[in-house]
């Protein structure tokens, strides 16, 4: 379905009181930006599309207004979250990744390349792009976990460990180059159903490695 042709009768609200529904979801990003790799719920009342996360729809629709311009992966253009967005926040769609300063992925939607969105510069950092990725599941973790992403930089007291359910294989490596161009580069928020995780530029994540299959193996009589 084109987003372009639905019916604004046919589109949810957004918050209730749209002062304060946005002031709360953006302290939850603020909240979830300065603390890294924790779960941070998004309390809000919209009517949310169906085709993406609550967590996230909410998010973009405290974050964007006129001045900004957002690009859709495949799943969410082709349903009314882009028309919804417009509605309620006046933002402009764009049909590349690169020309986006918001940018949203649907759960199961191919992310683009970090390197490709806008990184800002060393004097602007601020005119990067903001990449909201829809993942299936996250949760906390103990330090060490295999499978689990380990975080350390500002916001982070010594470490932490979360896993996600839903990200590329080869987004460590993306994650890595993205780190290295700081102050510019991209932030990125997982987007749940009900709670969002900051993941941004100045957070160095790695993965840790899956135990070696053969120390999963019994010990030789």
């Amino acid at each position: 379905m084109n987003s372009s042709f639905v019916p604004l009768s046919s589109l949810g609200a957004g918050f209730s009181n749209e002062a304060l529904g946005s002031q709360a979801v953006f302290r939850a990003v603020l909240k979830a930006l300065s603390h890294p790799g924790r779960e941070v719920p998004v309390v809000h009342d919209a009517q949310t599309p169906p085709a993406g996360h609550g967590a996230a729809a909410a998010v973009l629709l405290a974050l964007l207004d006129s001045d900004c311009t957002l690009w859709l992966s495949p799943r969410l253009a082709a349903s009314d979250a882009g028309a919804w967005l417009r509605f309620h926040t006046g933002c402009s769609l764009v049909s590349e990744p690169a020309q986006a300063r918001f940018i949203w992925v649907a759960q199961g939607d191919a992310l683009p390349a970090l390197r490709s969105l806008a990184q800002g510069s060393d004097t602007y950092p601020d005119q990067s792009a903001t990449c909201v990725v829809d993942v299936a599941h996250t949760a906390s973790a103990t330090v060490g976990t295999a499978g689990a992403w380990h975080m350390t930089g500002p916001g982070i007291q010594g470490a932490i460990a979360l896993s996600v359910d839903g990200l590329p294989d080869d987004f460590e490596d993306q994650w890595g180059a993205n780190h290295a161009v700081f102050p510019r580069g991209v932030d990125v928020l997982l987007g749940a159903a009900k709670h969002i995780v900051g993941l941004p530029r100045t957070t160095f994540a790695t993965r840790v490695a899956a135990l070696a299959s053969a120390a999963l193996q019994p010990e030789e009589v």
